[in-house]
């Protein structure tokens, strides 16, 4: 199989490092794959900031939802959507000039994720474990004192790094969704709630009574749980704030 491909095929996510620094050539060959992934316009529309204060680790690692490995981990990206800095120098040259809006904030945060997801393939080229934050996305108010993001910087994602431990390599990597669940053909389809729960229990290899308990246990967990509820708060001040 293609390298590449099989990188993407076996990559997952990883939260028990070794404690060991990555190397600064690894870390810049990382930024530097982030640097060239595709951008709205070729016009970067995100900032990286690389976390290297350990107090600012720890604080991370409480700010979201308690997470000790991040403090651990060798190295720590956030990526933020970032229109500022276009925006500056627009007002620089030019008369008239609109104010960012939330098409803007969406196209910063995809051109952001998809530096961070370059990143994450390049990391597991070198061997270099990795897993996404989304709790970068709750107390948003936070998070801005926390990183000093201005006006039209917003965090979109954070990714830790660090080479795995040994259980963490052995460990099997959690089965994805079949393709036929996920990809359509020229229009949505939708699938109806029992179809769905077919294609998780077959995945999850439950009996009907089992699969009810994890699913309730799941959406107890994921959906209806107090960090669920603090990222939409949250994002919802972070676009306000934006829009404003």
């Amino acid at each position: 199989m293609n390298q590449t491909i099989q990188e993407l095929y076996e990559r997952k996510s990883v939260r028990a490092y070794e404690e060991r620094p990555i190397e600064p050539e690894k870390k810049e060959m990382v930024i530097q794959a982030a640097i060239q992934a595709p951008s709205a316009g070729n016009m970067t529309l995100y900032s990286i900031i690389d976390v290297t204060d350990q107090k600012l680790k720890d604080t991370l690692a409480v700010t979201c939802d308690n997470q000790p490995f991040i403090a651990k981990a060798p190295m720590v990206l956030v990526f933020c959507a970032d229109y500022r800095k276009w925006y500056d120098l627009f007002l620089q040259h030019e008369e008239e000039v609109r104010k960012p809006g939330m098409g803007d904030f969406m196209l910063a945060s995809c051109d952001a994720l998809i530096a961070a997801q370059n990143a994450v393939v390049a990391a597991s080229a070198l061997g270099i474990g990795s897993c996404y934050i989304g709790d970068i996305l709750e107390r948003y108010e936070t998070h801005r004192e926390l990183l000093h993001l201005p006006k039209y910087v917003v965090p979109a994602a954070m990714v830790v790094f660090g080479y795995p431990t040994k259980q963490q390599q052995e460990r099997e990597k959690p089965v994805r969704l079949p393709e036929a669940a996920v990809v359509s053909e020229n229009t949505y389809r939708q699938m109806n709630a029992a179809e769905y729960a077919s294609v998780l229990s077959d995945r999850q290899g439950k009996t009907e009574e089992e699969f009810d308990r994890w699913l309730r246990a799941f959406c107890k967990r994921k959906w209806n749980s107090d960090f669920s509820a603090e990222m939409s708060r949250s994002v919802e001040v972070m676009m306000k704030a934006w829009a404003e």
